[in-house]
């Protein structure tokens, strides 16, 4: 992609301060970042700040939820960075980076699935969103993977053609409002609802999980909008 010329913007539930070093080490420092499931946005070139309003106001949201409500989630502000370590699989130096949170709030519904909703509608009253992820429900202000691509493309000229990838349900509206998508094997999680677009092929599934479907998805595609011969 680099020698392309392709821009990478990656778009991950994962912190300012994670991305800000993997897009570093991959070579696109000079293009944005979509970060914490889309709640926020990493500048082309901008290094991460700790301090955050959106999440001072999002944890003031929350703490402003009936404790009856809210005592079922458990989010990462309640947890050290041991127990988040734990709770993602990333090492502690990793977690560290993970805890440093700027516009969401991941955490996990420990409660029933009808106590969830009087949590949600609450959190709704509040202007606070949830959405399922790949492990956890998270919450913000409602920025979205879709909106921040949207708004990173229009800014391209000449138009670029968009390619989204995801495998989790909130990857969905990003994946349907690219030019291609493409839906990533999730072997830890259930398959994705059919989408419009794989009627036409404008959106595919891949058959590998992880990077490699990542990897192989990409590749194929760039190879027939280049027209490239392996």
């Amino acid at each position: 992609m680099l020698d392309l010329g392709i821009p990478l913007v990656l778009a991950s539930s994962k912190t300012a301060f994670e991305i800000y070093e993997l897009r570093a080490e991959m070579g696109f420092s000079h293009v944005p970042a979509i970060v914490e499931n889309g709640a926020g946005l990493l500048r082309a070139g901008e290094i991460p700040n700790a301090d955050s309003n959106d999440y001072t106001a999002l944890l003031a949201a929350l703490s402003d939820i009936p404790l009856p409500l809210r005592r079922s989630f458990q989010g990462f502000s309640q947890w050290s960075v041991d127990q988040i370590a734990r709770e993602t699989g990333l090492s502690v130096t990793r977690a560290a980076l993970a805890a440093k949170r700027q516009f969401s709030e991941p955490g996990r519904w420990v409660g029933a699935q009808d106590g969830l909703d009087a949590f949600i509608a609450a959190l709704s009253e509040r202007g606070v969103f949830a959405r399922r992820g790949g492990r956890f429900l998270t919450l913000s202000f409602g920025a979205t993977k879709a909106d921040h691509m949207a708004d990173i493309v229009s800014k391209w000229a000449p138009p670029p053609l968009s390619l989204a990838l995801g495998d989790a349900p909130n990857d969905t509206d990003m994946i349907a409002a690219a030019d291609f998508g493409v839906i990533i094997t999730n072997p830890d999680a259930p398959p994705l609802a059919q989408m419009a677009g794989e009627a036409t092929g404008r959106i595919t599934r891949s058959t590998d999980s992880g990077p490699v479907g990542w990897n192989k998805s990409v590749l194929e595609r760039i190879e027939q909008i280049y027209d490239i011969k392996r």
